[in-house]
């Protein structure tokens, strides 16, 4: 029952930040005005009220917008990610790639941009913001193609970058992010943003399409020394990069840009919510529940290794289940195909394989990404179990190689341990859940 209460639990915590759930909060109509998180907007003063979603949740959040404010929409776009698309009225959909962009998303980057060109002082602009929108909607700056954009990010994730390091990268390479998609419209913009950043920072969180930016191109130039991609980057960007350590091309837009004035932006989905709704989840199910800070980061190996070493320390006495929110990197060494969570999964299943647990403890380690999505690949995450480490004794299946080769998609498919949940629409990271308990009890 260990993996069936852990996927229930994981469920719970998507449920809770789903849009459906949260926009109905902030966006109301209260008789002749629309409330936007608050802000009021007096529907007989201004033009148009536009509609731009962007990101792994788009759809689902200009869904629910449009049920709500429907008849007072002018006009709106969602640019969202391959098979995340949902059935619109007003909107219209543009799917593109992600976590490397395509051709689509550079004509996601246009379309907004012009979206935005041709509004005006009187109209409103309500955007809706959610992780995945870097790669879905992305530009190239002069002199740089497409390709050279692709490699760059592919070259982050591959050498473990942080979403935070990879954003900033993104921001120096692009004429919409880091804030300056504001200098496009005059027209005053409301966002509402679901966070998939640590810390829930607005400037990481699509990497900043409506905040200041602080980060400068030495931060930029920085981690491309530090991962040790001079030699490796396109000399295109390379190049970029270079005219702005020498103060050639104007930076991001600091905290005394005017166009900020006009924006209001309004964090309304975190995983902290998703960590709250999986306790409860796990209380309701009987286990005694923990919650690890601060928020996972690092490489994932590393980390479960952490992980499993915290839930061995919980008394096997009682049904425990320890949680943890976050989000970690992988450092492509193999040839395998995986995501971060089921690396996670597999690097904690060969930790438990070293360091056996007391006879009749039954335990279970299943990380997720909230998103429904995992690397490039069609699960959400993976479990790790009892069971399972009965399988590879009795299959003499050697866990540790496919960990090497970065294989743990193969490994957990011929093992029937993926999570697969399909698209969540949300995206608030990921979530760690270590179940522990005795037979005993969990039959009591």
């Amino acid at each position: 029952m260990s993996k069936v209460d852990a996927t229930s639990i994981f469920l719970a915590g998507i449920e809770a930040v789903k849009p459906e759930h949260f926009i109905p909060k902030y966006i109301k109509v209260e008789k002749k005005n629309i409330s936007i998180a608050g802000y009021k907007i007096d529907t007989t003063s201004i033009h148009h009220i536009i509609v731009v979603a962007v990101g792994k949740a788009a759809a689902s959040m200009a869904q629910e917008t449009e049920k709500i404010i429907g008849d007072f929409i002018k006009e709106g776009i969602v640019i969202t990610k391959y098979q995340h698309a949902l059935p619109l009225r007003i909107c219209k959909t543009l799917e593109s790639g992600h976590p490397v962009p395509d051709e689509n998303s550079i004509e996601a980057g246009k379309s907004v941009i012009e979206i935005f060109k041709k509004t005006s002082a009187k109209d409103h602009i309500i955007l809706l913001i959610s992780g995945g929108a870097s790669a879905l909607m992305a530009d190239c700056p002069p002199g740089c193609t497409l390709e050279d954009i692709q490699f760059t990010v592919q070259a982050l994730l591959n050498c473990g970058a942080a979403i935070d390091e990879i954003n900033t990268i993104r921001k120096h390479l692009s004429l919409i992010k880091g804030g300056k998609l504001m200098q496009y419209t005059a027209a005053t913009v409301t966002a509402l943003v679901i966070s998939d950043a640590p810390g829930d920072d607005l400037s990481v969180i699509a990497s900043g399409l409506t905040v200041p930016d602080d980060t400068r191109f030495e931060d930029a130039w920085s981690i491309v020394q530090h991962y040790r991609l001079m030699d490796t980057l396109p000399e295109s960007i390379i190049h970029w990069l270079r005219q702005g350590l020498e103060n050639k091309i104007q930076g991001a837009p600091g905290k005394g840009f005017q166009s900020f004035e006009r924006v209001f932006n309004k964090i309304v989905a975190t995983n902290n919510i998703a960590i709250r709704a999986a306790a409860q989840k796990a209380s309701l199910l009987g286990y005694e529940t923990h919650v690890l800070s601060p928020s996972m980061s690092g490489e994932a190996s590393i980390q479960a290794k952490y992980f499993t070493e915290q839930l061995r320390k919980l008394s096997p006495g009682k049904p425990a289940c320890l949680l943890w929110g976050g989000e970690t990197t992988v450092t492509i060494k193999g040839f395998g195909k995986g995501g971060r969570n089921q690396e996670f999964a597999l690097a904690a299943l060969c930790h438990l394989q070293k360091y056996p647990m007391l006879p009749h403890t039954q335990v279970a380690i299943l990380a997720g990404g909230t998103d429904g999505t995992d690397g490039p690949t069609d699960a959400a995450g993976a479990v790790a179990d009892n069971e399972l480490l009965m399988v590879l004794k009795q299959n003499n299946l050697k866990a540790d190689e496919f960990l090497l080769n970065n294989d743990a998609y193969t490994f957990f498919k011929q093992t029937g341990n993926l999570i697969t949940t399909g698209p969540t629409q949300t995206n608030v990271m990921d979530i760690v859940i270590g179940l522990i308990y005795t037979e005993s009890i969990s039959e009591n």
